[in-house]
Protein backbone atom coordinates (compact mmCIF):
# COMPACT_ATOMS: atom_id res chain seq x y z
CA UNK A 1 0.00 0.00 0.00
CA UNK A 2 1.19 3.51 -1.30
CA UNK A 3 -0.21 6.37 0.46
CA UNK A 4 -0.53 9.58 -2.37
CA UNK A 5 -2.26 11.87 -0.37
CA UNK A 6 -3.08 12.98 3.10
CA UNK A 7 -5.56 16.16 4.52
CA UNK A 8 -6.37 16.89 7.92
CA UNK A 9 -10.14 18.47 8.15
CA UNK A 10 -9.61 21.67 9.88
CA UNK A 11 -12.23 23.08 12.29
CA UNK A 12 -15.04 25.13 11.34
CA UNK A 13 -15.31 23.00 8.13
CA UNK A 14 -18.85 23.00 6.65
CA UNK A 15 -20.96 20.34 6.76
CA UNK A 16 -20.47 18.31 3.65
CA UNK A 17 -20.84 14.57 2.16
CA UNK A 18 -16.70 12.91 1.85
CA UNK A 19 -16.98 12.65 -1.93
CA UNK A 20 -17.85 16.60 -2.14
CA UNK A 21 -14.88 17.14 -0.32
CA UNK A 22 -12.88 15.00 -1.15
CA UNK A 23 -13.20 16.40 -4.10
CA UNK A 24 -11.88 19.98 -3.18
CA UNK A 25 -8.78 18.69 -1.54
CA UNK A 26 -7.32 15.48 -3.25
CA UNK A 27 -5.31 16.83 -5.90
CA UNK A 28 -4.36 14.06 -7.91
CA UNK A 29 -7.21 12.91 -8.74
CA UNK A 30 -9.20 14.28 -12.07
CA UNK A 31 -12.99 14.15 -11.83
CA UNK A 32 -15.78 13.50 -9.70
CA UNK A 33 -15.79 10.29 -11.45
CA UNK A 34 -12.82 9.02 -11.07
CA UNK A 35 -12.97 9.49 -7.26
CA UNK A 36 -16.16 7.86 -7.04
CA UNK A 37 -14.19 4.06 -8.53
CA UNK A 38 -11.43 5.47 -6.03
CA UNK A 39 -13.85 4.81 -3.18
CA UNK A 40 -15.45 2.05 -4.70
CA UNK A 41 -12.20 0.46 -4.94
CA UNK A 42 -11.55 1.44 -0.74
CA UNK A 43 -8.37 3.72 -1.76
CA UNK A 44 -9.76 6.98 0.03
CA UNK A 45 -9.62 6.40 3.93
CA UNK A 46 -10.77 7.94 7.04
CA UNK A 47 -9.09 7.47 10.15
CA UNK A 48 -7.38 4.52 8.24
CA UNK A 49 -11.01 3.07 7.24
CA UNK A 50 -12.39 3.45 3.83
CA UNK A 51 -14.30 5.91 3.48
CA UNK A 52 -18.45 5.84 2.40
CA UNK A 53 -19.23 9.25 -0.48
CA UNK A 54 -21.92 9.69 1.38
CA UNK A 55 -20.75 10.09 4.83
CA UNK A 56 -20.28 13.75 6.61
CA UNK A 57 -16.58 14.42 7.08
CA UNK A 58 -15.88 15.71 10.73
CA UNK A 59 -13.53 18.17 11.82
CA UNK A 60 -9.36 16.95 12.88
CA UNK A 61 -10.46 13.37 10.61
CA UNK A 62 -7.92 12.48 8.35
CA UNK A 63 -8.38 11.53 5.02
CA UNK A 64 -5.43 9.24 3.15
CA UNK A 65 -5.77 8.54 -0.57
CA UNK A 66 -4.24 5.08 -0.89
CA UNK A 67 -2.64 3.23 -4.10
CA UNK A 68 -3.01 -0.50 -3.41
CA UNK A 69 -0.93 -1.08 -6.63
CA UNK A 70 -2.74 -3.54 -8.10
CA UNK A 71 -2.47 -2.52 -11.58
CA UNK A 72 0.46 -0.70 -13.55
CA UNK A 73 -0.62 1.94 -15.95
CA UNK A 74 -0.49 0.84 -19.69
CA UNK A 75 2.42 3.21 -21.43
CA UNK A 76 1.31 5.80 -23.48
CA UNK A 77 4.04 6.40 -25.90
CA UNK A 78 3.69 10.19 -26.64
CA UNK A 79 6.22 13.17 -26.98
CA UNK A 80 6.27 14.87 -23.62
CA UNK A 81 8.15 18.41 -23.36
CA UNK A 82 10.35 17.78 -19.81
CA UNK A 83 11.19 21.02 -18.47
CA UNK A 84 12.97 19.50 -15.24
CA UNK A 85 13.99 15.90 -13.88
CA UNK A 86 16.17 14.71 -10.98
CA UNK A 87 15.96 12.03 -8.74
CA UNK A 88 13.10 13.18 -7.30
CA UNK A 89 10.83 15.35 -9.48
CA UNK A 90 10.15 15.99 -12.65
CA UNK A 91 8.06 19.24 -14.53
CA UNK A 92 6.81 18.86 -17.39
CA UNK A 93 4.99 21.23 -20.06
CA UNK A 94 1.81 19.46 -20.47
CA UNK A 95 0.04 19.54 -23.68
CA UNK A 96 -3.65 20.62 -24.20
CA UNK A 97 -6.17 18.18 -25.07
CA UNK A 98 -4.96 15.40 -22.68
CA UNK A 99 -6.58 14.55 -19.08
CA UNK A 100 -3.78 14.27 -16.18
CA UNK A 101 -5.49 10.79 -15.18
CA UNK A 102 -8.41 8.74 -15.28
CA UNK A 103 -9.27 5.74 -16.42
CA UNK A 104 -8.70 6.69 -20.13
CA UNK A 105 -5.45 5.26 -21.86
CA UNK A 106 -4.75 8.68 -23.11
CA UNK A 107 -3.56 10.47 -20.41
CA UNK A 108 -0.32 12.17 -18.96
CA UNK A 109 -0.41 9.29 -16.55
CA UNK A 110 0.44 7.12 -18.41
CA UNK A 111 2.75 8.90 -21.15
CA UNK A 112 4.93 9.12 -18.33
CA UNK A 113 5.48 5.61 -17.26
CA UNK A 114 8.61 5.68 -20.10
CA UNK A 115 9.01 9.40 -20.74
CA UNK A 116 10.49 9.87 -16.83
CA UNK A 117 13.44 8.33 -15.48
CA UNK A 118 13.06 5.52 -12.62
CA UNK A 119 14.58 7.15 -9.76
CA UNK A 120 17.52 5.34 -7.37
CA UNK A 121 16.21 6.68 -4.43
CA UNK A 122 15.37 4.10 -1.61
CA UNK A 123 11.42 5.36 -1.41
CA UNK A 124 11.50 5.29 -5.52
CA UNK A 125 7.94 5.21 -6.64
CA UNK A 126 7.13 2.20 -9.60
CA UNK A 127 6.17 5.12 -12.21
CA UNK A 128 5.97 8.43 -11.51
CA UNK A 129 2.78 10.52 -10.51
CA UNK A 130 1.19 14.07 -10.96
CA UNK A 131 1.09 15.58 -7.79
CA UNK A 132 -1.75 18.20 -9.47
CA UNK A 133 -4.39 18.41 -11.59
CA UNK A 134 -4.32 20.70 -14.80
CA UNK A 135 -7.64 20.46 -16.88
CA UNK A 136 -7.82 18.87 -20.22
CA UNK A 137 -8.15 21.69 -22.52
CA UNK A 138 -5.64 23.77 -20.39
CA UNK A 139 -1.56 23.42 -21.19
CA UNK A 140 1.32 24.14 -19.47
CA UNK A 141 3.46 23.34 -16.12
CA UNK A 142 2.77 19.90 -14.32
CA UNK A 143 4.36 18.94 -11.47
CA UNK A 144 5.35 14.70 -11.48
CA UNK A 145 6.51 12.93 -7.97
CA UNK A 146 9.66 10.13 -8.62
CA UNK A 147 9.64 9.26 -5.26
CA UNK A 148 6.89 8.47 -2.12
CA UNK A 149 8.47 11.64 0.18
CA UNK A 150 8.10 13.73 -3.05
CA UNK A 151 4.28 13.25 -2.82
CA UNK A 152 3.59 13.38 1.01
CA UNK A 153 6.02 16.36 1.02
CA UNK A 154 4.84 18.51 -2.22
CA UNK A 155 0.95 17.30 -1.27
CA UNK A 156 1.13 19.39 2.20
CA UNK A 157 2.70 22.16 0.28
CA UNK A 158 -0.27 21.98 -1.73
CA UNK A 159 -2.33 21.68 1.06
CA UNK A 160 -0.99 24.77 3.12
CA UNK A 161 -1.00 26.91 -0.26
CA UNK A 162 2.82 27.07 -0.75
CA UNK A 163 3.05 25.85 -3.95
CA UNK A 164 2.36 28.91 -6.23
CA UNK A 165 0.81 29.07 -9.90
CA UNK A 166 0.67 31.09 -12.50
CA UNK A 167 -1.34 31.62 -15.94
CA UNK A 168 -1.64 33.19 -19.23
CA UNK A 169 -5.38 33.51 -20.88
CA UNK A 170 -6.76 35.51 -23.33
CA UNK A 171 -9.93 36.33 -22.47
CA UNK A 172 -13.11 38.38 -24.22
CA UNK A 173 -12.84 42.08 -23.37
CA UNK A 174 -10.73 44.80 -22.54
CA UNK A 175 -9.55 44.15 -19.56
CA UNK A 176 -7.58 47.66 -18.26
CA UNK A 177 -6.93 47.26 -14.47
CA UNK A 178 -5.31 44.51 -12.18
CA UNK A 179 -7.50 43.06 -9.58
CA UNK A 180 -8.97 40.32 -7.66
CA UNK A 181 -12.12 38.22 -7.29
CA UNK A 182 -13.28 36.43 -4.47
CA UNK A 183 -16.80 34.51 -5.79
CA UNK A 184 -17.56 31.63 -4.22
CA UNK A 185 -17.22 28.55 -5.70
CA UNK A 186 -19.59 25.63 -5.22
CA UNK A 187 -20.28 27.42 -1.52
CA UNK A 188 -16.14 27.29 -0.86
CA UNK A 189 -14.02 30.43 -0.67
CA UNK A 190 -12.15 31.48 -4.24
CA UNK A 191 -8.95 33.68 -4.44
CA UNK A 192 -7.83 34.76 -8.16
CA UNK A 193 -5.84 37.37 -9.06
CA UNK A 194 -5.93 38.88 -12.29
CA UNK A 195 -3.45 41.57 -14.42
CA UNK A 196 -3.52 42.68 -18.11
CA UNK A 197 -0.47 42.81 -20.09
CA UNK A 198 -1.57 43.46 -23.58
CA UNK A 199 -4.77 44.25 -25.98
CA UNK A 200 -6.08 43.72 -29.44
CA UNK A 201 -8.99 44.55 -31.48
CA UNK A 202 -11.04 41.42 -32.29
CA UNK A 203 -14.03 41.52 -34.94
CA UNK A 204 -16.46 38.79 -33.68
CA UNK A 205 -15.71 40.39 -29.74
CA UNK A 206 -14.43 44.21 -29.92
CA UNK A 207 -11.44 43.60 -27.76
CA UNK A 208 -9.46 41.12 -26.37
CA UNK A 209 -7.08 40.62 -23.66
CA UNK A 210 -3.44 38.99 -23.16
CA UNK A 211 -4.05 38.35 -18.82
CA UNK A 212 -1.53 36.88 -16.00
CA UNK A 213 -4.18 34.98 -13.76
CA UNK A 214 -3.37 33.21 -10.10
CA UNK A 215 -4.92 31.27 -8.58
CA UNK A 216 -4.76 31.63 -4.77
CA UNK A 217 -7.06 28.51 -3.60
CA UNK A 218 -8.03 25.57 -5.76
CA UNK A 219 -11.20 25.40 -6.95
CA UNK A 220 -12.31 22.77 -9.64
CA UNK A 221 -11.81 25.55 -12.73
CA UNK A 222 -11.61 28.28 -10.66
CA UNK A 223 -10.10 30.69 -12.91
CA UNK A 224 -12.40 29.54 -15.87
CA UNK A 225 -15.52 30.61 -13.36
CA UNK A 226 -13.74 33.51 -12.31
CA UNK A 227 -13.02 35.12 -15.20
CA UNK A 228 -16.40 33.89 -16.89
CA UNK A 229 -18.52 35.48 -14.34
CA UNK A 230 -16.27 38.39 -13.63
CA UNK A 231 -17.37 39.22 -17.56
CA UNK A 232 -13.85 38.19 -19.67
CA UNK A 233 -14.59 34.91 -20.32
CA UNK A 234 -11.35 32.69 -21.46
CA UNK A 235 -11.33 32.41 -24.75
CA UNK A 236 -11.87 29.00 -26.64
CA UNK A 237 -14.06 27.92 -23.15
CA UNK A 238 -17.11 26.03 -24.07
CA UNK A 239 -18.04 25.11 -20.56
CA UNK A 240 -18.28 28.43 -19.18
CA UNK A 241 -17.62 31.27 -22.23
CA UNK A 242 -19.59 32.65 -24.04
CA UNK A 243 -20.24 32.01 -27.51
CA UNK A 244 -17.85 30.12 -29.76
CA UNK A 245 -14.41 31.24 -30.90
CA UNK A 246 -11.88 29.80 -33.43
CA UNK A 247 -13.53 26.74 -33.77
CA UNK A 248 -10.88 23.91 -32.93
CA UNK A 249 -7.72 25.90 -31.42
CA UNK A 250 -8.52 24.66 -28.27
CA UNK A 251 -8.65 26.85 -24.42
CA UNK A 252 -6.51 29.38 -24.26
CA UNK A 253 -5.27 29.36 -21.11
CA UNK A 254 -1.75 27.66 -20.07
CA UNK A 255 0.08 27.09 -16.79
CA UNK A 256 3.70 29.23 -17.32
CA UNK A 257 5.17 29.47 -13.54
CA UNK A 258 5.54 27.14 -10.46
CA UNK A 259 7.24 27.98 -7.40
CA UNK A 260 7.80 25.62 -4.78
CA UNK A 261 10.17 24.41 -2.30
CA UNK A 262 12.10 21.13 -3.35
CA UNK A 263 10.98 18.32 -1.45
CA UNK A 264 14.46 16.78 -0.74
CA UNK A 265 16.79 19.60 -0.85
CA UNK A 266 14.50 22.27 0.15
CA UNK A 267 15.23 24.97 -1.49
CA UNK A 268 12.88 27.29 -3.62
CA UNK A 269 12.29 26.45 -7.32
CA UNK A 270 10.66 28.85 -10.08
CA UNK A 271 10.32 27.21 -13.42
CA UNK A 272 8.67 29.54 -15.95
CA UNK A 273 7.99 29.17 -19.33
CA UNK A 274 6.43 31.12 -22.12
CA UNK A 275 2.96 30.89 -23.13
CA UNK A 276 2.31 28.81 -26.64
CA UNK A 277 3.08 30.53 -29.90
CA UNK A 278 -1.19 30.08 -30.30
CA UNK A 279 -1.59 33.31 -28.21
CA UNK A 280 0.78 35.42 -30.26
CA UNK A 281 -0.58 34.45 -33.26
CA UNK A 282 -4.53 34.75 -31.91
CA UNK A 283 -3.61 37.95 -31.02
CA UNK A 284 -1.92 39.27 -34.12
CA UNK A 285 -4.28 38.14 -36.21
CA UNK A 286 -7.41 39.49 -34.95
CA UNK A 287 -5.39 43.24 -34.87
CA UNK A 288 -4.78 42.16 -38.50
CA UNK A 289 -8.22 41.48 -39.27
CA UNK A 290 -9.50 44.39 -37.56
CA UNK A 291 -7.29 47.06 -39.10
CA UNK A 292 -7.83 45.55 -42.64
CA UNK A 293 -11.73 45.90 -42.12
CA UNK A 294 -11.36 49.97 -40.68
CA UNK A 295 -9.30 50.54 -43.68
CA UNK A 296 -12.08 48.98 -45.97
CA UNK A 297 -14.71 50.54 -44.44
Amino acid sequence: MLIIEQHKIPIGVPKTRLLDYALQVIKTVPSRSALKKIIKREELLVDGIPGNSGSWVIANQQISLIDLELKPPKALDIKLDIIFEDEHIAIINKPSGIEVSGNKYYTIQNALVTKIKHSSEPDALKWARPVHRLDMPTSGLLLVAKTASAIMKLGQQFEKREIQKKYTAIVAGNLHDAGEITTPIVNQKALSSYKPISHCHSLKLQWLSLVELIPHTGRTHQLRIHMADFGFPIVGDRQYGTGPLLKGKGLFLAAVELSFVHPYNNKPITITINHPKKFDTLMEREERRWEQYETKN
